[in-house]
């Protein structure tokens, strides 16, 4: 058998090797529990070790190790304790005694791994080397233990005991020494030797020493590699794919951690890092239901908020949902996916169904579990046009969705095919295999012919046909690694996650500000703030008080903050609504007629009202569509006040307690000195004073700022100061008068 035989044929048994090595440390349990026991999901999870190694790292590690110890004891289950070692710079003797604990009889049921997804150098190399098995990303290196120089005696002797304790088949003293002394030369030899009566063959990494001293024993030398594994004065560092060829350190190469998951057969909820102490970790549950838009999407996300304030470790979003805007839904599955920059681990609990937008939502959560009937999918956008049936979004919406679920899929280690088949119903998706590890995953065509021969490609899935956009039940979502394993109810959740069975999971409720937000943000009631808010002002311009300019500055301030939490406003349209009544305030009371500041300002009024209550999407039609819908309910608020100010104007005159205040219409043959210009439409509601005229004579009322009221002609009418400020009880003349606006100044010749 050659060196490429012996090499290929250990590629096709690494599946049976790493199940033979998990179940063969419980061969003692007896009473016929090993066929139980293999048949059982492992228990799995990843921590990562951090550098500096200190007391820290340690109890972290510890505590872990010592929970999968317990669990596997209670259960019955193999367990597997992942290590995800990142580089830098630590004590030796803090992690020498994390390699001795990890080596010791005190978690002898859990099998340990060490995962170096980069390349690792110095003392934290110790913590792979005392791992049964070790797994490496092909381009990162693991070595060089004491950086160039060679460790005390006392450290060399720790370092090659890990090889004495013959923990890990795939080290040996030979390598140890070549990782810790540039010097030595590694060689690779095939030996044979009869043992009972049968030859045996293995190849094996010997220094130059070693092979002389084998040279002088009676084992036969079948074959001496003379290219060295190691030249002498080179540093005894490896790289994942070579170590891999070569069969040493490594038992296989993974690209991600989800990669790791898979081989070995690891539950997808295993990726998400636990507390230590989940059973006394927060858990709190947030309903999605119902659909989703915009207004939902900003109230859950305030729901998450809440949770993260309220020192929630685990949030299990419970959604029963049809879907709903595509936008909304990519949103909140990008916030969810961005939870676990909190440490937060996200639970997404389908009792029901998860469809469209909701399914998107689901992608963003680190597990997904199911209800067995329950139902995921369907994600592909539409198009609603008035009077016509939906129809498919076009490549334009398409391509950025089919990125979004990409990139959410990568994030939480799900297949990025099985997503994108949920929105494109053309995407041929195939069970692929791995030609090394057997594993099995699913991939497009393009994929499978990307990875260079890494993937064998499969039979196509039957959900992705072209006719249908892929939709699975609980059982098919877990066998298209999209979910975990189907639950039953809560309950059944608790226990798969990790807590206790008494554990109370909070439920983040409804307040009474999203109440009344959902309630102001109805079209009936954002009508009745605008109406109310444009009514008030025209009172307030005519009765003074004060007290309607307060009221309808609180309609639309209630407006708007009602959309600025529905999510459909922000600072531009508070601004350009400000902007417009500053317009409009300066073509009322500082510069006569109706030209350019008053026009801008109404358009700047009308603009902000209507883009307050609309939301940015990619597809320019349903912008337009949303844009002229809006536009028309304002339009609809600004006739309905138009049409209470003929009223108001018609009816409060003829009032006993209005008659001094509001100025009663011209009679048709009355004999005025004045006539309104016919495009004044204020003076057509209002009505008009008698007898005014350039020069006439009065006093004022009330503080002209520069508008208020004064008595002209023993009639109260509006005018509005020329120039500064006049108090109240000043004489006034009359200086000019265009349209509806009476111009007075003080009549600084009355002395008393």
């Amino acid at each position: 058998m050659t060196a490429t035989s012996n090499h290929q044929s250990l590629h096709r048994s690494l599946s049976f090797f790493i199940t033979t090595l998990l179940t063969g440390a419980w061969a003692g349990l007896g009473n016929g529990q090993e066929t139980d026991f293999a048949a059982k999901t492992p228990i799995g999870r990843f921590v990562t070790v951090t550098s500096p190694i200190n007391d820290t790292v340690f109890t972290q590690v510890t505590n872990a190790a010592i929970k999968l110890q317990n669990e596997s004891l209670q259960d019955g289950r193999p367990t597997i304790l992942v290590l995800q070692i990142e580089s830098g710079t630590s004590q030796f003797h803090h992690v020498q005694g994390l390699a001795k604990f990890l080596t010791s009889a005190q978690i002898s049921n859990v099998t340990t791994v060490a995962w170096i997804p980069h390349t690792v150098t110095g003392p934290n190399v110790l913590v792979a080397l005392a791992c049964q098995q070790i797994v490496m990303h092909p381009d990162a290196e693991l070595g060089d233990i004491g950086r160039g120089k060679l460790p005390d005696q006392d450290e060399q002797l720790a370092v090659l005991a890990f090889a004495q304790k013959r923990h890990n088949p795939k080290l040996s003293t030979a390598i140890l020494r070549g990782m810790m002394d540039k010097q030595v030369q590694l060689l690779r030899v095939r030996l044979r030797w009869n043992q009972d009566g049968k030859d045996q063959l293995e190849t094996r990494v010997v220094t130059k020493d070693e092979l002389e001293s084998l040279q002088k024993t009676n084992v036969t030398i079948e074959d001496v590699d003379h290219t060295p594994i190691k030249e002498s004065g080179q540093l005894g560092i490896f790289k994942g794919s070579t170590a891999r060829a070569l069969d040493i350190l490594v038992v296989q190469t993974a690209d991600s951690r989800g990669s790791v998951a898979e081989l070995y057969g690891l539950q997808r909820e295993s990726l998400r890092e636990q507390s230590t102490n989940a059973e006394s970790g927060k858990v709190r549950l947030i309903k999605i239901d119902g659909v989703i838009d915009t207004l939902q999407e900003s109230f859950l996300v305030r729901q998450i908020e809440r949770a993260i304030s309220d020192g929630a470790q685990i949030i299990v979003f419970e959604i029963d949902s049809p879907g709903g805007y595509l936008g909304a839904s990519i949103n909140l599955a990008q916030s969810i996916a961005r939870l676990e920059s909190h440490k937060i681990r996200t639970i997404a609990y389908i009792p029901k169904k998860a469809i469209s937008g909701a399914a998107i939502i689901a992608l963003g959560c680190d597990a997904i579990f199911l209800h067995p009937d329950a139902q995921i999918g369907d994600a592909g956008p539409i198009e609603l046009r008035p009077g016509q049936p939906f129809e498919r979004a076009p490549e334009k919406i398409l391509s950025p969705l089919r990125a979004s679920l990409a990139e959410l899929a990568e994030r939480k280690h799900r297949p990025v095919a099985i997503c994108e088949a949920m929105a494109d119903r053309m995407l041929k998706v195939h069970q692929v295999t791995h030609r090394d590890n057997g594993r099995i995953w699913y991939m497009s065509e393009a994929e499978v012919h990307a990875s260079n021969g890494e993937w064998i490609l499969g039979p196509q899935l039957r959900e992705t046909n072209g006719e249908l956009l892929l939709t699975a039940n609980g059982g098919r979502a877990n066998e298209l690694k999209l979910a975990e394993a189907p639950i039953d109810d809560l309950d059944d959740l608790k226990g798969r996650i990790g807590l206790p069975a008494g554990a109370v999971i909070k439920v983040i409720q409804k307040t009474w500000v999203d109440d009344l937000v959902f309630t102001l943000n109805s079209p009936g009631m954002v009508a009745l703030m605008i109406i109310l808010g444009i009514a008030l002002i025209y009172l307030e311009l005519h009765f003074t008080t004060g007290i309607l300019a307060i009221l309808s500055v609180l309609c639309f301030a209630l407006f708007f903050w009602a959309r600025f939490l529905g999510g459909t406003a922000g600072w531009l349209e508070v601004t350009l609504f400000l902007v417009g009544l500053g317009c409009f305030g300066i073509e009322m009371f500082a510069i006569p007629g109706f030209g350019v500041f008053g026009v801008s300002g109404i358009l700047l009024i009308v603009a902000a009202l209507v883009l307050a209550g609309h939301t940015w999407t990619v597809d320019l039609t349903t912008n337009l569509e949303e844009l002229t819908f809006l536009t028309g309910q304002v339009m609809l608020c600004f006739g309905v006040v138009a049409i209470m100010g003929v009223a108001i104007g018609r009816a409060l005159p003829s009032l006993p307690m209005f008659e001094s205040m509001i100025l009663g219409p011209t009679n048709a043959d009355s004999d005025t000195e004045f006539q309104l210009r016919p495009e004044s439409t204020i003076g057509i509601l209002i009505g008009m004073p008698k007898r005014i005229s350039i020069g006439l004579q009065g006093t004022t009322l009330t503080m002209l700022r520069p508008c208020g009221k004064a008595r002209l002609d023993d009639r109260v009418i509006d005018v509005v100061s020329q120039g500064p400020f006049i108090a109240p009880d000043s004489p006034i003349e009359v200086v000019g008068i265009s349209g509806s606006r009476v111009v007075v100044r003080r009549f600084e010749s009355w002395h008393d």
